[in-house]
């Protein structure tokens, strides 16, 4: 009986609540239009969310959303710190429900009782201090005492302190320039950090992330430079561009100096520390955070995850790898995850990516089946989950597959040879292939015209597009009589000789679909994959570096060269009935700023005059016998 009359109680109580409110004051037209506030979260809200500026060691304080579910206890804490407005992405829809507030990455933790937090970085939105892109670490370039490593570890010592509900356990996780920080957070961590998840990093923006691939510049640099340096007045201006082609714009603008001083851009501070370092030089080089990690022993776990087909940050999780393996591999610490997306395509949906589809949301079932997993063992006590070394989706098959170590396979090399082939027998005689390539023609990245809608899902692009082209020279091999599995980076063993005294090299490794298809377009298939040429690897190198980063010469022309890079890693399967493509070509515009082809000393500030056209040579066999090295196993 006192049970039913304490739940009748409840029940009434809020009607209670109406009935006792004063009612609404008389209203007349022209009563004003204005309240002073309105706040979403009502009542009824399955949420909490608070606010609060986190003091660090210097005084400057940072913004800082804290969000659970309600009836949260014991939870433990998920930190991203992010210079993308911790307040808007923790306020997605207007919503009473948790999930529906948050990004659909958190929507299995927030349920399972996670306190998930975000914080804006110094001197963006709505924290205090000063913004640095990528402020390197305390030492040779940073002698100020603080860093993001110190600001991480201030902002959890103040979480475990003041949030009650909290465990006391903290993890960090973020994708991109979040990756960048998470990696941070690891560099003399607090001890209440128990996990990391660096998800497609920023690590070294030169070699292989935002900025350069082996020296070439990647165009959108400024632009994301901009948006990033206008601070709280105007964050996250852009370039006006208008809209249009692209391709045309930057070709018409001349050299990126050109395009800087055209719309004004020349004087923003990271503008300029891009063009006043176009070399590999201690500017670079000390800002490389697998150096830093290299440098600091590994004591947090990490789980280090890439998309193979990540079009911004292809490098940095596995040179992090890389750079730890020898010490920490099968150790426990270091994990790394290969899934089939984009660039921060873990984080959403992953059922498909451009024309590819796959055996359901990928992208769930990593969050399920090995994320969660592994955060929870280390936040919640949960049992070991025996995570592997590295857990790669195999594209062409569509399965996920763990393997004790990466790169898995073993360098086989698939030659360049004559009569536009490829094979795995290494040809004897020697010969060459030949095309001009032309900066006043670049071959474009992807189909014109070029705009910012196909910038996520351009790395899987059909390249039959650049099909005919006369400056694309393309070796095709015979249909496949069984599968060809690799597992870990392609590398690319050219030799190649030039008019010029300069020149970028490109090369494309491609899965070449059979030209017929029972479950074509015109059987009720969504897409006819019929001879579709599928980009499995795609990198350029800028000529004038191979022989140092730091200290670029120009080439002699007519000279054969050996140049050597990587492709991104992958976990692929060529099927039988399908036929391996290698692709090489001399420009990758206006993904890439165009190299003139005659040496300067700074392309940035390339005149008009120093474009030229150049013939280009390809050896195949005898000493020069050019090949991509395919990372087989068995």
């Amino acid at each position: 009986m006192k049970n039913s009359l304490l739940r009748l109680t409840a029940a009434l109580l809020p009607l209670l609540a109406l009935a006792a409110a004063p009612a609404p004051q008389r209203v007349t037209p022209m009563t004003p239009d204005v309240v002073a506030s309105y706040n979403p979260i009502l009542p009824q809200a399955d949420f909490i969310r608070r606010e609060a500026m986190v003091p660090m060691r210097d005084g400057t304080k940072l913004y800082t959303v804290i969000f659970m579910k309600k009836g949260t206890t014991n939870g433990p804490i998920l930190l991203s710190r992010t210079p993308y407005d911790a307040k808007g992405s923790t306020d997605r829809t207007a919503s009473l429900k948790v999930v529906d507030k948050l990004p659909i990455m958190y929507k299995e933790f927030v349920e399972d009782g996670y306190i998930i937090v975000q914080q804006d970085i110094r001197g963006l939105h709505n924290s205090e201090g000063t913004f640095v892109m990528n402020r390197p670490i305390v030492g040779p370039l940073n002698n100020t005492g603080i860093d993001e490593s110190t600001d991480a570890y201030d902002t959890i010592d103040w979480l475990v302190k003041n949030v009650p509900e909290s465990n006391g356990k903290v993890g960090t996780i973020g994708s991109s320039y979040l990756g960048f920080l998470t990696l941070a957070s690891e560099i003399n961590p607090h001890p209440a950090l128990k996990a990391a998840v660096p998800q497609s990093p920023m690590v070294d923006g030169w070699m292989g992330d935002d900025w350069f691939h082996n020296g070439a510049y990647r165009t959108g640099g400024f632009d994301f430079g901009l948006s990033q340096s206008t601070g709280k007045a105007d964050a996250g201006a852009s370039v006006p561009v208008g809209t249009g082609d692209d391709y045309t714009r930057y070709l018409e603008a001349g050299s990126m100096a050109d395009y800087a001083r055209k719309y004004q851009i020349e004087n923003v501070p990271f503008v300029q520390k891009l063009m006043q370092n176009p070399a590999y030089t201690e500017f670079w080089s000390g800002q490389a955070v697998d150096k830093w990690m290299a440098a600091h022993p590994l004591t947090v776990p990490t789980m280090l995850e890439v998309g193979q087909w990540d079009q911004e940050d292809s490098y940095g999780a596995p040179a992090v790898y890389k750079a730890l393996k020898d010490k920490y591999e099968g150790s426990g610490l270091l994990h790394l995850v290969i899934g089939p997306w984009r660039h921060s395509g873990a984080n959403h949906y992953g059922y498909e990516l451009g024309d590819l589809t796959f055996n359901g949301d990928t992208a769930l079932q990593w969050r399920q089946d090995n994320l969660k997993p592994f955060l929870d063992h280390y936040l919640k006590g949960a049992p070991d989950p025996h995570t592997p070394a590295a857990y790669t989706y195999a594209t062409g098959i569509n399965k996920w597959e763990a393997s004790p170590r990466w790169p898995m396979g073993t360098p086989t090399p698939i030659y360049l040879t004559a009569n536009s082939g490829v094979s795995f027998d290494k040809p004897g005689a020697s010969g060459h292939d030949d095309y001009v390539s032309d900066p006043a023609r670049p071959v474009p990245y992807l189909p014109r015209p070029i705009t910012g809608d196909q910038w996520k899902t351009w790395l899987v692009t059909d390249q039959r597009f650049v099909d005919g082209r006369t400056d694309v020279l393309t070796y095709t091999g015979a249909p496949l009589t069984k599968a060809v599995h690799i597992m870990g980076a392609p590398q690319v063993d050219l030799f190649a000789a030039t008019t010029g005294t300069d020149s970028d090299w490109v090369v494309k490794l491609i899965d070449v679909y059979p030209n017929e298809n029972p479950e074509g377009a015109s059987q009720g298939s969504k897409r006819d994959m019929s001879g579709f040429e599928l980009p499995i690897g795609i990198e350029i190198f800028r000529g004038r570096y191979v022989d140092s980063f730091a200290q670029p010469h120009a080439l002699t022309p007519g000279k054969v060269t050996e140049f050597k890079w990587n492709l991104p890693n992958v976990d692929h399967v060529f099927l039988p009935g399908h036929k391996i493509m290698v692709q090489v070509q001399s420009s990758l515009f206006p993904l890439y700023d165009r190299n003139p082809q005659s040496f300067v000393p700074n392309i940035f500030y390339a005149k008009a005059g120093d474009y030229r056209a150049a013939r280009q040579s390809v050896f195949t066999g005898g000493n020069n016998a050019s090949a991509v090295y395919l990372p087989i196993v068995p």
